[in-house]
C-alpha cells in the first residue's frame, strides 16, 4: 500500500494532550472484522441506543471491554517502563539551553549514553553540557552519531545506581513532541505516562494503549478468569518518525529491544491451542508477539531485536484480537491496526472516529478489533 493511503484530516482539538481522569474512562470504539460491524454505543435490552438525559447516545467507553471477553481467554501486556528521558541542559561558555532526549545507556562503567540533542546545530564534538546551576551533574559529547543523535559521556564519579538516580530525577516524562509542543510535561505525566504494571525499564515512550488499563479493571478482569501474559519491548521513537517514502516496502523502522520467556510462551500457547481468544494490548505488543511467531503460530522464546514493520496487506500468526488507540494519519501504529483488522473497516472506523468527537493521540480513546 502506499503512503497516501493513511491520510485523513485530524481536527487539531481532538489530539488529546491530557489523559483521562480515570485511566479506563476514554471512550472505546470495537470493530468486527469479519462482518465489518462497528460499535460506538451502549444498548438496552431491545438492542436500542441508550440515551442520556439530553437525548444523546451513550458511547463505550474502555471498561466495556470485559463485555467481549471470557474465562481462559489471555491479554498479551507489554510490560516495558518509561524512565524520565527528556532533560534540559546548558552549554558551557554560552548558556544555549539544550534538550537532551536519552534514548539508551551504551556503557554503565564509563557513564555513556546514546541521545538526541536539540537544537543539534549548536552541539559538537567536545562541548560540555551543565544540567544544574551548581549541581554536580555534568556531560561532555564525545561522538555525533546522527544528525540529531550523539554519544554523551556523563562525568559524574558515585555509584552507578546514584548515578542513575540523579540524572532521572533531572528528567522528565518523555511525552511525544505534538504534546510537548503545546505545554511542559508536569510531575503527574510521569505516572500517567506509564502502564501500571510497567516492570522493566528501558522505554523512552510508553505502550500507550496499555495506559487505559487500571488496577480496577485488571481485578475484574482477573475475577472473570482472563489470563495475563507479560512480553517486553522497550518503545523507542521509531513510530514517531515521519515516513519520507511514498512505497511503504522501502520504509525501515528503527530497532527496539524485546524479550519474550518461556512463561509468556506456555500461557499464550495454551490458551490459543484451547481455542480461546488472544488479545494483543497495543501494536507494539503485536508487532514483538509477530516477530516471535513461528510458523506453526505459536510463539517462541525471544532475546534480541526487533525492527518489523507491519502495514497492510498483512496475515497476523498470532492473536485473534487487538487493541489500539486511535493515532496521527501515515503513522505506523494505524498501519498496524489497518493490517489487523482490515485497511476498509479501520479506515472507515476513523473517519467515524473524527467525526464524533473521539480523542486520539497516546491519551485518546481505544479501539477493539475483533476476529469475528
Amino acid at each position: 500500500m502506499k503512503l497516501s493511503q493513511f491520510k485523513f484530516k485530524l481536527p487539531e482539538e481532538q489530539v488529546a494532550m491530557e489523559p483521562t481522569y480515570h485511566r479506563d474512562e476514554c471512550r472505546l470504539m470495537v470493530l468486527h472484522r469479519k462482518s465489518g460491524r462497528i460499535e460506538m454505543t451502549k444498548k438496552d435490552e431491545n438492542g436500542e441506543d441508550l440515551l442520556d438525559k439530553d437525548g444523546n447516545p451513550v458511547y463505550l467507553d474502555f471498561r466495556n471491554i470485559l463485555d467481549y471477553f471470557d474465562e481462559d481467554d489471555t491479554f498479551i501486556f507489554n510490560d516495558t517502563k518509561v524512565f524520565p528521558a527528556r532533560l534540559y541542559g546548558t552549554k558551557e561558555k554560552t548558556d544555549a539551553k539544550i534538550e537532551v532526549f536519552l534514548l539508551r545507556e551504551l556503557n554503565p562503567e564509563l557513564r555513556l549514553w546514546d541521545v538526541l540533542v536539540e537544537p543539534a546545530r549548536k552541539i559538537r564534538i567536545g562541548n560540555k553540557l551543565f544540567f544544574e546551576d551548581d549541581g554536580p551533574m555534568v556531560a561532555e559529547v564525545i561522538d555525533n552519531t546522527t544528525s540529531r543523535g550523539r554519544t554523551l559521556r556523563f562525568l559524574y564519579d558515585c555509584p552507578h545506581d546514584e548515578f542513575k538516580r540523579e540524572l532521572f530525577a533531572l528528567g522528565a516524562a518523555p511525552l511525544p513532541r505534538y504534546i510537548i509542543d503545546k505545554r511542559e510535561a508536569t510531575a503527574e505525566d510521569m505516572d500517567n505516562f506509564q502502564t501500571i504494571y510497567a516492570k522493566n525499564e528501558g522505554a523512552v515512550t510508553a505502550p500507550a494503549t496499555g495506559l487505559h488499563f487500571s488496577r480496577e479493571l485488571l481485578k475484574r478482569m482477573e475475577i472473570r478468569g482472563i489470563n495475563f501474559a507479560y512480553i517486553t519491548l522497550h518503545c523507542g521513537l521509531g513510530n514517531f518518525d515521519a515516513i519520507e517514502v511514498e512505497d511503504l516496502t522501502k520504509h525501515k523502522m528503527s530497532s527496539e529491544q524485546m524479550f519474550i520467556s518461556k512463561e509468556a510462551c506456555d500461557l499464550v500457547n495454551k490458551t490459543k491451542l484451547e481455542g480461546h481468544r488472544v488479545c494483543c494490548v497495543g501494536t507494539s505488543t503485536a508487532r514483538a508477539t509477530e516477530t516471535a511467531v513461528g510458523t506453526d503460530g505459536m510463539l517462541k522464546e525471544f532475546e534480541g531485536w526487533t525492527n518489523k514493520f507491519i502495514f497492510p496487506p498483512y496475515d497476523f500468526g498470532m492473536c485473534n484480537a487487538l487493541i489500539g488507540n486511535f493515532y496521527h494519519p501515515e503513522s505506523t501504529m494505524m498501519m498496524s491496526e489497518c493490517s489487523f483488522g482490515g485497511y476498509e473497516l479501520v479506515y472507515e472506523g476513523y473517519k467515524k472516529a473524527v467525526k464524533n468527537g473521539y480523542k486520539f493521540g497516546c491519551y485518546g480513546d481505544a479501539m477493539l478489533i475483533l476476529d469475528d
